[in-house]
């Protein structure tokens, strides 16, 4: 006898439709699995068949052959134990084949048939829907995720006993409970922390107002990485379209907690990192930490020690806002919408340009650790600031902010540029003269350039201006220089 079954695969960050054929004819006991499975798929036949057996059903001692079609597509992991198994007892008779043909099953099976969690099941959620399914069978634990696609029936079961009532409709469990969005928490981490850095708080703000790549320079302990990380703090909730995007991303990588991610993610991965972790490869292509990042925060602390593969990597990703990778002529594209912040020391002992003696590097050192950061890579961020240790008087004064003050100007901002981003940046013919004397003076790339005005635009926007004025785009360079000057007082 024959049956099929839907399942999907996830390719990348796609879902795939996969069908589980399934034949049984007289012969010598077998359980044969083709269509190009990985060790994962192959090794299921003996978890299906325990839990079969160990659910009260009966196993055909004859001749199977399954087929996961399309045979030229490569599946890897346990998902289609469920599916497998559903298929094999509609073949054998032991439940009407009618029943499989518009439901779609994922999960893996334990040996005593319980349904276990596997990464992606929003993805195969909205594969589903996609594909016009109008059911689709989950573990108990990832219903609540699946739920979140509309316009499909979920239903979330503990074991395959569960599975086949569901698919018969004996026992259809209650769907999961309507998705709650989680609001945005207070960050335990909070700008009213930091003494002093009026500059780098400022080039903070602009850096979440318009999603600006920032790096910080300066000797260590100044406080580069404690401003780096209270930068969650400022940035605004995701809106609904791109909390399913990054919740489907961190759950086709395993790290979803079942529910929708609201807050956007903040990715701070080891400078020993290398170039496939960081923009994703492998055997079997998976996200890599920017596409993790993805709508969020890519902090790379000490950027001066990471391998320059690894940073040259991030080079195309940062500028397309992707990453394509090939693997076996397979071409696979991960997003990679980012703001990279970067903090390094200005020279291997950190302490050069610190106002103080204790730097013993040479000229050789000096040029050697600059040339660890590509110009390329250096072009491609926007703000650029000097964080210098704080006097003994700022350490005693007040916060000058707090992270609630400024998230409130950054949602202005960000609610200003939405309604002018039709709108090319205006320059006041102020702004449009210090622009030009600023590029003829060599400092800056064509891409720098525009950068510059970007910038801008996020400052004029912060300030509440329709156009650029000269006051922002001065301002805009000031934050490219990685200087130590003082903050001009209209920024103040």
């Amino acid at each position: 006898m024959f049956s099929r079954v839907l399942t999907f695969t996830i390719d990348g960050l796609h879902p795939r439709p996969v069908t589980v054929e399934v034949d049984i004819r007289p012969g010598l006991p077998a359980f044969t699995i083709v269509g190009l499975g990985d060790a994962a798929v192959r090794e299921s036949r003996e978890r299906v068949r325990a839990a079969i057996q160990n659910s009260g059903f009966d196993f055909p001692q004859q001749r199977i052959t399954a087929n996961l079609a399309p045979a030229s597509l490569r599946k890897a992991g346990p998902g289609f134990d469920a599916a497998l198994a559903l298929a094999l007892l509609a073949a054998s008779g032991q439940m009407p084949s009618a029943y499989v043909t518009d439901v779609a099953v994922f999960g893996e099976l334990s040996l005593n048939g319980e349904l276990r969690a596997v990464p992606g099941a929003l993805a195969v959620a909205e594969g589903a829907r996609h594909h016009g399914i109008a059911r689709l069978i989950v573990p108990r634990d990832r219903g609540g995720e699946a739920a979140l696609v509309e316009g499909l029936q979920v239903a979330a079961v503990d074991g395959l006993r569960d599975v086949v009532d569901a698919a018969t409709g004996v026992r259809i469990p209650a769907p999961p409970p309507p998705r709650e969005l989680t609001p945005l928490r207070e960050p335990e981490l909070d700008l009213a922390d930091v003494r002093g850095h009026q500059l780098p708080l400022l080039a903070l703000e602009v850096a979440a107002a318009g999603a600006h790549n920032l790096l910080l320079e300066g000797p260590p302990g100044t406080g580069k990485t404690m401003l780096a990380r209270r930068l969650p703090s400022i940035l605004p909730p995701l809106g609904q379209e791109e909390a399913l995007e990054v919740t489907r991303i961190h759950s086709i990588a395993g790290q979803g907690g079942g529910g929708l991610m609201r807050a956007r993610p903040f990715r701070a991965p080891h400078h020993t990192i290398s170039a496939a972790g960081m923009v994703g490869g492998g055997p079997v292509p998976r996200a890599g930490e920017a596409s993790l990042a993805h709508r969020g925060v890519l902090f790379l602390d000490e950027l001066a020690e990471f391998a320059r593969p690894t940073l040259e990597a991030l080079r195309q990703p940062l500028e397309d806002g992707y990453a394509t990778i090939v693997r076996g002529q397979r071409a696979l594209t991960f997003p990679t919408r980012v703001m990279l912040v970067a903090a390094t020391n200005p020279c291997p002992c950190g302490f050069a340009g610190a106002g103080d003696h204790r730097c013993q590097c040479t000229d050789a050192d000096l040029l050697r650790y600059r040339r660890r950061l590509s110009g390329p890579l250096l072009d491609r961020i926007d703000l650029m600031v000097n964080v210098q240790r704080p006097s003994a008087s700022e350490l005693a004064r007040p916060p000058h902010t707090t992270s609630a003050q400024v998230r409130e100007r950054v949602l202005e901002a960000r609610d200003r540029a939405r309604h002018h981003e039709v709108l090319k940046p205006t320059l006041e013919p102020a702004a449009k003269s210090a622009m030009r004397s600023a590029y003829d003076r060599g400092d800056l790339s064509p891409r720098g350039r525009d950068r510059v005005v970007r910038v801008a635009q996020t400052i004029a926007h912060l300030h509440g201006h329709a156009r650029i004025t000269e006051e922002d785009l001065m301002l805009a360079l000031l934050l490219r220089q990685r200087t130590t000057a003082e903050l001009p007082r209209m920024a103040a």
